[in-house]
């Protein structure tokens, strides 16, 4: 749809506000909190299952295995319904994109170098960009054991025991490291802004992802905003 005369956003589309700039979508923001909140709930519910005081107080065990069982097999659900938006597809194609400044960023916080100039980054750093891979490589391998140790019949030459032996392994290294994610946001107000409201400060973008600002408007235009 057109602007109207003097107007220099198209309409239907929400203007920046002054000094910001857009780093998520409605789309994009409503995949990572519905991820978040099954993932919540998957540790929330493994906890009272296998963390013996705490299975004492809470109870009702049937429950709890029911909803660890369906809150996990419904992980990847956001994130296929995410490839509707084309600004989430725009960001998985940058996560898959490892860049020379992204070897420079490992580089620098091996040699624990925190400056914002020894560590440059596109709109995703090299930290999530591993992070990102990691925890969809853990989640598929979580939903596989899951199903193993739920449908035992599934492959009969794999047994259960090694089924649980790596799920139990893998929950605890996802626990972790979703901690260390957690901390990390927490050290960082303004990304938090970011994936509350979408909107994070340019001085901000400019000092931690500076190549960011210098890409190509992949998948932020009006057609993106459209998914709000």
């Amino acid at each position: 749809m057109r602007s109207t005369a003097g107007s220099t956003t198209p309409t239907g589309t929400r203007p920046e506000p002054e000094g910001r700039i857009r780093r998520f979508t409605t789309a994009e923001r409503l995949v990572h909190r519905a991820t978040g909140y099954l993932m919540l709930l998957c540790l929330v519910t493994a906890a009272c299952l296998y963390l013996g005081p705490l299975a004492q107080l809470v109870g009702r065990r049937h429950l709890m295995v029911t909803v660890h069982e369906w809150s996990g097999i419904s992980l990847p659900l956001p994130f296929l319904l995410g490839f509707l938006s084309p600004a989430f597809r725009a960001d998985l194609r940058r996560l898959n994109r490892f860049a020379v400044y992204d070897r420079q960023w490992l580089r620098a916080v091996r040699g624990r170098r925190t400056s914002p100039e020894a560590r440059p980054a596109g709109k995703f750093n090299a930290g999530q960009k591993l992070y990102a891979g990691w925890i969809a490589g853990a989640v598929l391998v979580m939903m596989f054991t899951g199903l193993l140790m739920w449908f035992m019949g599934l492959l009969p030459f794999i047994s259960r025991t090694s089924a649980i032996f790596v799920h139990d392994i893998l929950a605890w290294a996802i626990t972790f490291v979703l901690i260390g994610h957690l901390r990390r946001a927490f050290e960082d107000p303004e990304a938090r802004l970011g994936m509350r409201t979408g909107y994070v400060s340019r001085s901000w973008a400019r000092r931690y992802h500076s190549r960011w600002l210098g890409e190509e408007p992949e998948g932020d235009g009006p057609a993106d905003r459209h998914m709000t």
